[in-house]
């Protein structure tokens, strides 16, 4: 954001010093009836150039199945049926169980990795957003998901 405040100040600066009215440029429109301000003003602002694309601000993007934030991690839904989702501190069933997630629940993850057994699979994933890991065997993945 620093840059870009920087690059947008130093083209502004351009922009303005090569539409600024030499000393020879000056002479004529000194000896005219009207003020020199609005003289410098009538020259200055019809000619501005138009505002760089990326200035531009673009409106809030909208995920429908998730709205309270914007994640560019793949997303997975709890399927457990009639209990919680424990979130572990690890990525096994010794580790201790650092919190939970409801079924239907849309979670972000930031990666997988293996870890123990649960129903026939080994595979974890790192919750992206909280620090904590869940088994692979209680989430519907969309995407590809790399590995930790």
């Amino acid at each position: 954001m620093i840059r870009r405040t920087l690059t947008g100040g130093l083209l502004a600066t351009v922009a303005m010093l090569a539409l600024v009215p030499t000393a020879a440029d000056a002479a004529p429109a000194a000896s005219a009836a009207r003020p020199a301000a609005a003289v410098a003003e009538q020259q200055l602002l019809p000619s501005l150039p138009p505002a760089p694309a990326w200035h531009v601000r673009h409106s809030h993007h909208v995920n429908h199945r998730a709205t309270h934030y914007r994640s560019s991690h793949p997303l997975g839904r709890v399927t457990t049926h009639r209990s919680p989702l424990n979130v572990r501190s690890g990525p096994g069933t010794g580790y201790r169980v650092i919190g939970v997630r409801h079924s239907g629940r849309l979670v972000a993850l930031k990666c997988r990795t293996y870890g123990s057994w649960v129903r026939g699979t080994h595979q974890w994933y790192r919750l992206a957003h909280v620090r904590g890991y869940v088994s692979a065997r209680y989430l519907r993945v969309r995407g590809a998901v790399p590995w930790c």
